[in-house]
């Protein structure tokens, strides 16, 4: 009965979303829109609720929960397993999809009655593809009768971590929040008399969509690194660049609408960024679901779930685009700004996220452009986006720690200049100290990257003298989260250490200047798992830093082995062992890494993060 229910209130949920769709427009129906759009809510939240309760009931009539539980997984794992598949992760897009539009219907009763109409509406637009999709291509509420399984397939072990707890909701939070900006976007554009504090209203939703689209990547990554058991913590897959094109755009979104909150300027720009972060999330949403690139993120391929998802994409595209281009026929001339200004600073930085995001999209979907020209299969590696994408974000780091000691309207260099010598004297300092101590260990990039992360964070560390403001210690903050993620990442790649080595019990292998000893190994048993696991003491100068317990984990129901890796976290370093292949002698394959400053990647995102959240709240209290 629960299954039909919430099937019943997807179908509901359409119907009130289109009512609020036509209300945006259709004058009799304005009086309704209001209450449609609160009740499209409450179905959608009601309907997810249901799937969540068939999970934790474990009832296997429903395909999906067959296909992605069992009765032996964990009581988290099965209220997470919702999301788990193409169809439970779907409706959580669209239960976030919800929750941000109740969100702004509560906190948007201020702006003018046209512009709200066209705001639910363009949300009600949304809301009526995805659910389209639902029902059409991807029911997650689809039973199997008469011949109910007795038990489920279960999640796929690779998920039954707590990575997987928190890094959809939060990567789809992100990705699903610039639908709020673009909404606005394209109302402010339908209405440009009514609209002309229109990146007031969108700044903090932006904010706050970047803000969780930064931990959502951050938590990915941080997952990616200790649970593949590869030691790597970003590998340019396609589906990671999905995720990191909107982040991208959203930089320079969050950026563009500052200014255009406080000056007559960039507001053509900053619409057609807002339209390009959720047309890049759109984007995603296709390369994930329909199968068209390899990932180890991507669903199982459906091509009539695909050709929907295409023709929404062109739909969202051409109907938005198109609106854009009308409305730059209709808009002023920019006005011009000075080269030497902080505008300048902010608008030249735009155009290279902008540039980088370019190159991240060709190396995307260049595999699927050679494909359809000469049938053959072709990839696109780190070496690209390192030789490429690298190169484009330095001059980024130099216009960041420049732009705040830039000012408004009109500038010198020569000021400028000035304003940053004792920031950059500080910074060389410290850089030659780096360099004293470890030059002769890193690589030209390395070392740019350490000089301009120093630069970066030394230069906004600066900007605390004088009054403390929220919005001044949100962007401190953000700028130096980026500058410690730069430096984490910089100096990892340049001094990590690996060693793959094969050992039995009780023997010793030297990794400079540790000794590692494989000192037992034990059976090993979970609900829904067994195997073995390893323990390995860590020592230096024959002082015991660290105890360690890699695991090799048989999963019964999916009969698939896994690798639960081990990790001595520390700010400077991590060790990191996994437990390999058996060998028939009694031996084992073990992989040893030395991760030096690779937490400081993480660090440095949640900084971003706090920061861009502090600067929504600033924004909020701000607005129109």
């Amino acid at each position: 009965m629960i299954p039909e229910l919430g099937l019943f209130s997807l179908i509901l949920a359409l119907g009130l979303a289109s009512i609020t769709l036509v209300g945006s427009f259709y004058r009799p129906l304005q009086l309704m829109q209001r209450g449609a759009t609160l009740g499209f809510i409450a179905f959608v939240f009601f309907s997810f609720i249901s799937l969540v309760y068939c999970f934790v009931q474990d009832d296997f009539s429903v395909a999906y929960i067959a296909h992605n539980s069992n009765t032996h997984l964990p009581f988290m794992y099965k209220v997470c397993a919702v999301w788990g598949g193409h169809e439970g992760s779907l409706l959580l897009w669209l239960f976030i999809l919800s929750a941000w539009t109740l969100v702004v219907t509560l906190l948007s009763r201020s702006l003018p009655e046209k512009v709200l109409r066209s705001l639910l509406g363009v949300l009600a637009a949304i809301h009526i593809g995805f659910l389209l999709l639902l029902l059409h291509t991807s029911n997650p509420f689809l039973r199997f009768l008469p011949n109910i399984p007795t038990d489920g397939a279960d999640l796929n072990p690779l998920l039954q971590d707590p990575g997987f707890v928190m890094h959809p909701p939060f990567l789809y939070l992100g990705y699903v929040g610039f639908a709020i900006p673009f909404a606005f976007a394209i109302a402010a554009m339908l209405n440009p008399r009514e609209s002309f504090a229109w990146a007031k209203w969108a700044r903090p939703y932006a904010l706050m969509a970047f803000s969780f689209l930064t931990i959502g990547i951050s938590l990915g990554s941080w997952w990616a690194y200790y649970e593949l058991g590869w030691g790597g913590w970003w590998f340019w897959d396609p589906v990671e660049n999905a995720s990191f094109m909107p982040w991208l755009v959203g930089v320079a979104l969050v950026h563009a609408l500052k200014v255009s909150s406080q000056k007559p300027l960039f507001s053509s720009w900053s619409l057609l960024l807002a339209l390009c972060a959720f047309a890049l999330s759109l984007v995603g949403t296709f390369l994930v679901r329909s199968g068209v690139l390899s990932s180890v993120h991507a669903f199982a391929s459906d091509p009539a779930r695909g050709v929907f998802i295409l023709y929404f994409l062109a739909a969202v595209l051409i109907s938005s685009f198109g609106l854009y281009l009308y409305h730059l026929q209709r808009s002023e001339a920019a006005a011009r700004i000075q080269f030497v200004s902080k505008e300048s600073f902010i608008f030249l930085g735009n155009i290279i996220f902008v540039i980088a995001t370019a190159t991240v999209l060709l190396g995307t979907l260049y595999p699927l452009i050679m494909e359809v020209i000469s049938k053959e299969k072709i990839s696109v590696g780190p070496p690209y986006y390192t030789m490429v994408f690298v190169p484009i974000m330095l001059p980024m780091l130099v216009l960041m720690s420049l732009a705040p000691y830039s000012f408004w309207e009109q500038d010198r260099f020569s000021h400028i200049v000035k304003r940053i010598k004792t920031p950059l004297l500080l910074g060389a300092t410290i850089f030659a100290a780096v360099c004293f101590l470890a030059w002769h260990s890193l690589p030209v990039m390395s070392l740019l990257g350490v000089i301009l992360g120093i630069m970066l964070v030394v230069s906004s560390l600066f900007k605390l003298r004088g009054p403390w403001q929220l919005s001044k210690m949100a962007m401190i903050l953000a700028h130096v989260g980026l500058g410690v993620s730069v430096l984490g990442i910089s100096l990892t790649t340049a001094l990590e250490t690996e060693k793959e080595v094969q050992l039995a019990v009780g023997q010793t292998v030297h990794l400079a200047p540790y000794d590692v000893e494989f000192a037992t190994l034990q059976d090993q048993e979970g609900p829904n798992y067994f195997g073995k696991q390893g323990h390995f003491i860590i020592q230096q100068d024959k002082k015991t830093l660290a105890h360690l317990y890699p695991e090799k984990r048989f999963f019964t129901a999916r009969e698939m082995m896994m690798t639960e890796t081990a990790i001595s976290a520390g700010l400077f370093r991590d060790f990191y062992i996994a437990l390999g292949e058996r060998f028939q002698d009694g031996t084992w394959s073990v992989r040893l890494y030395i991760k030096p400053f690779v937490r400081w990647l993480w660090l440095g995102g949640l900084m971003v993060a706090l920061g861009a959240f502090l600067a929504a709240i600033t924004a909020l209290q701000r607005r129109v």
